[in-house]
């Protein structure tokens, strides 16, 4: 079972993604920040992470960053509001761009994508 962290500010979205993707049969760790994401990439076997650009005063696109750095194989997966960010070099880091959506069949498609990539 693939391990999947779900970087976001929003209290309710934190909850939506452990409850949805729980039901798909992944394991679902969440972090509210940055720095509980780096703690949980430190502690934890993580398969893949999906991280939000703008947690609170912290950047998600920093946080890509140091997972690239350190991770190099981890697949990460941008899920944002914003549209705009795809157009900023460092977001392209990443191995995937989600604009979030009340819809999560993207989301749900690219985890099973790159999950499978790293298969």
């Amino acid at each position: 079972m693939a391990k999947i962290l779900f970087v976001d500010d929003e209290p309710a979205l934190r909850l939506l993604y452990h409850d949805e993707f729980s039901d798909e049969g992944y394991e679902v760790a969440t972090a509210a920040n940055c720095s509980e994401a780096a703690q949980h990439l430190e502690a934890h076997d993580i398969d893949l992470v999906v991280l939000d650009i703008q947690i609170k005063q912290e950047s998600g696109l920093e946080m890509l960053q140091k997972i690239v750095q350190e991770q190099k194989n981890l697949p990460v997966i941008l899920c944002s509001a914003y549209n705009c960010y795809k157009d900023d070099f460092s977001s392209w880091l990443a191995d995937a761009y989600i604009v979030k959506s009340s819809d999560l069949s993207e989301l749900k498609q690219e985890i099973s994508r790159q999950l499978a990539r790293q298969a």
